[in-house]
């Protein structure tokens, strides 16, 4: 699944670990969302939507 998080992200000059911090997830975590190894669970997906404010089909597209 492609996604817009680490444009997302580094538009707000927030580290990995930032994101990791606010979204209560590892930094490992992040990095693998953002090189699409995993897909974020769905209740994830919209806690990074709503962080992001933007809707969850802009982020994630399949």
């Amino acid at each position: 699944m492609k996604n817009s998080v680490r444009d997302l992200r580094s538009q707000l000059d927030w580290t990995q670990a930032d994101l990791a911090e606010k979204l209560g997830v590892s930094r490992q975590t992040v990095n693998a969302i953002e090189t699409e190894k995993y897909d974020p669970s769905l209740p994830l997906a919209f806690k990074i939507a709503k962080l992001f404010r933007k809707p969850v089909e802009e982020i994630f597209k399949a």
